[in-house]
């Protein structure tokens, strides 16, 4: 692991990320996108339960409810906070309203519990489109119930904050129904149709000049792959201001790359099993730090999960969180970033000196500067000591 020189210049002269505070274009021509590491939130929508619902939960299963006890703020708050990796969970409703009644509603009336208040006061989820849901029927609380009304938030506060590096954009298409909920709503099928759908609902918020897409990226290499592996991802200079999108489950990549070979055409980046024709993107989130390194070293984009379940949150048990602040994870995702702590134990993850964002620790230039990604900006939060001694030591 090579020595971070920007992670010493700040430790050892504290003022001067004072003194630099514009970005740099010279670190910005020589950075890759693929060359830095974020923070991401898991579920950025999510609200979490109201009082009854929540009341009903415990009641029904209260070892699941314990793994479902988190919620985030707006997703402008967290993006303000310095979360830089945001997740939408979807799901297909083409004609409107298949999810505007949840079951929940009615099975807290029937346990005598007093009605909380609507969930979707302005009637969006009676409208055409994706929907953005956790939990079908149990916990479909979202500070945006549109997917596009998701994108156009995002959009709004990239528009505002336009030197800001880029934002990695997580979708998670949901399928089926929940078991657990008697006569649950069944949600549609991703098909290539759907996904098609997916792709136009996108480009009806971000141009093709706001995103980096894979067809960029792949340039005129026959494969995603043989371009990530050839280092072809774009720099901080031709990305900053933009999005990427990614797309969650590993079995979609069947339908979302039918006709669309490589991606060629396509919005999302797969998370494809490495070596495939449209491997760019892939998650590890059961990984080890040798082997997300051994994949960063070789071109790949890699998220991995710091948390899952609320388990490390209520115990302050930080060594996943610790394991991946010194690996190379392009995308550190959380239920609790700096500016969100856990409420158990102040368990939260972020780099040092609450930077959104910082050098990757494997593959950036000796010569990058974490605080010259984004400068001026701060996480919302302040790094507990163990994440602060974490973060300070995986940069060395």
């Amino acid at each position: 692991m090579h020595s971070r020189i920007a992670l010493a210049v700040l430790l050892v002269f504290p003022c001067a990320a004072g003194m630099l505070a514009q970005t740099s274009p010279t670190q910005d021509a020589a950075v890759h996108l693929n060359q830095i590491q974020v923070i991401g939130s898991h579920n950025s929508y999510n609200l979490g339960f109201a009082p009854s619902e929540e009341k009903f939960a415990r009641m029904h299963n209260a070892k699941s409810y314990e793994s479902l006890e988190y919620h985030h703020a707006t997703l402008t708050t967290q993006l303000n906070g310095g979360v830089r990796q945001l997740e939408i969970d979807i799901v297909q409703d083409e004609q409107g309203g298949r999810f505007a009644h949840p079951r929940v509603v009615e099975l807290t009336k029937e346990a005598g519990l007093p009605p909380d208040p609507d969930f979707d006061p302005n009637h969006e989820m009676e409208k055409p489109g994706f929907k953005v849901i956790h939990i079908a029927d149990l916990n479909e609380r979202s500070s945006c119930h549109l997917f596009t009304g998701c994108l156009q938030e995002i959009r709004t506060w990239s528009k505002e904050h336009p030197s800001h590096i880029p934002l990695f954009l997580l979708i998670e298409t949901k399928h089926g129904n929940t078991p657990s909920i008697p006569n649950s709503v069944t949600a549609e099928a991703f098909t290539p149709a759907t996904f098609d759908a997916v792709d136009r609902a996108i480009r009806s918020v971000f141009t093709d000049k706001e995103m980096v897409l894979p067809d960029q990226v792949r340039g005129s290499y026959s494969t995603m792959d043989a371009a990530v592996r050839a280092g072809h991802w774009p720099t901080l200079a031709a990305s900053r201001g933009k999005v990427i999108f990614l797309l969650d489950q590993r079995n979609d990549g069947v339908a979302y790359t039918a006709g669309h070979p490589a991606l060629e055409g396509r919005v999302l980046f797969t998370n494809a099993v490495p070596g495939r024709p449209d491997a760019a993107f892939t998650e590890e989130n059961g990984g080890t730090p040798d082997e997300i390194d051994a994949l960063v070293r070789q071109g790949y984009l890699i998220r991995a999960r710091a948390d899952e379940g609320t388990v490390a949150a209520r115990t302050n048990d930080t060594t996943r969180r610790d394991e991946l602040l010194h690996s190379g994870a392009q995308i550190i995702s959380t239920d609790y970033p700096l500016s969100e702590p856990s409420s158990w134990a102040a368990y939260s993850v972020g780099f040092v000196n609450g930077l959104p964002a910082r050098c990757n620790i494997i593959n950036a230039p000796l010569a990058c500067m974490d605080n010259l990604l984004e400068p001026g900006t701060r996480s919302g939060g302040t790094p507990s000591p163990q994440n602060d001694t974490a973060a300070q030591s995986a940069g060395k």
